[in-house]
């Protein structure tokens, strides 16, 4: 489960070293922006002895490589594949094309260090306005693309828009990389919210990005990491009510009612669905999901 996903850059022994005390449900260990271009090569070594020798219990590690065309590319992947990364995350995708060039190099990477072909995940980060429209074609371009990841930073700079606090100049595409994920049967992740020092904003952005579907939210600051948590994990009410609904329907079962209604309301399977979503979260974060 991946409710946070905070991203560290690569070219920083510190932040690398102290990454796994955050409580973030995933690290996203950051070979692109955070670092400038004479530093990719010494950020790449820093981030594979990370990989290597420090521990990071029960965190998912991911690494944002740089984009096709860069020329580190190929590097980037050499290097991460035989430390077995959950998922890499490609950049600046724009079309499956883009993920057929990523998948051949990580399967070329996975032959030479000998490991199981299919080890490793991509994650791609879509973030051009042509990325957001071919949403679902990168989405189900290939069973490595475990989710998508919306960045708003750079699409917004793609739009000729100005990022604002509320994020109406993302909103189509929030929903468009939702919809495309739950299409493909895959995850969606959604954008960081910037302003370290806004903890109202980064609640409203949160909320907005779980009521939108998204599965989880990514970070640039581990300030972020407990409100996002707390966001993307069932509250107390949600888990009764759950409970309530699958109550309600055994007790429908048990009787031979075809109808069932809670609270004044038909349950139908929508909301049964939904429910059991709740109780399997809660249950995976010891919130007590058992009915």
């Amino acid at each position: 489960m991946r409710r946070s996903l905070l991203f560290i850059p690569g070219n920083s022994p510190g932040m690398l070293q102290n990454a796994g005390i955050h409580q973030a449900d995933a690290l996203i260990l950051d070979l692109e922006d955070a670092v400038a271009p004479a530093q990719k090569d010494a950020a790449r070594a820093l981030v594979r002895r990370a990989l290597q020798a420090l521990s990071y219990p029960g965190v998912e590690m991911i690494v944002r490589i740089n984009p096709l065309g860069s020329g580190f590319t190929q590097a980037d992947i050499t290097a991460m594949v035989p430390l077995r990364p959950a998922l890499l995350m490609p950049t600046k995708v724009s079309g499956p094309g883009d993920i057929q060039q990523v998948v051949a190099m990580v399967a070329q990477a996975e032959a030479d260090s000998g490991l199981e072909q299919g080890s490793i995940g991509l994650l791609p980060l879509l973030e051009t306005a042509l990325g957001i429209e071919n949403a679902y074609a990168i989405a189900s371009c290939d069973p490595r693309v475990k989710a998508i990841f919306l960045g708003a930073e750079d699409l917004s700079a793609d739009l000729q828009a100005h990022r604002t606090r509320g994020g109406e100049e993302i909103r189509y595409a929030r929903g468009r990389v939702v919809v495309a994920a739950r299409a493909a049967g895959i995850e969606a992740y959604d954008t960081p919210f910037t302003d370290v020092d806004d903890e109202e904003g980064l609640l409203q952005d949160a909320a907005l990005a779980r009521a939108l579907g998204f599965s989880g939210k990514a970070a640039i600051s581990p300030r972020h990491i407990e409100a996002i948590n707390a966001a993307f994990s069932p509250s107390p009410e949600e888990i009764s009510y759950a409970r309530e609904v699958m109550a309600a329907i055994a007790e429908g079962q048990e009787q031979g009612r075809g109808a069932v209604s809670l609270r004044g309301k038909m349950i139908d399977k929508p909301i049964v669905d939904r429910a059991r979503r709740v109780l399997d979260q809660a249950r995976a974060l010891g919130l007590g999901g058992d009915l």
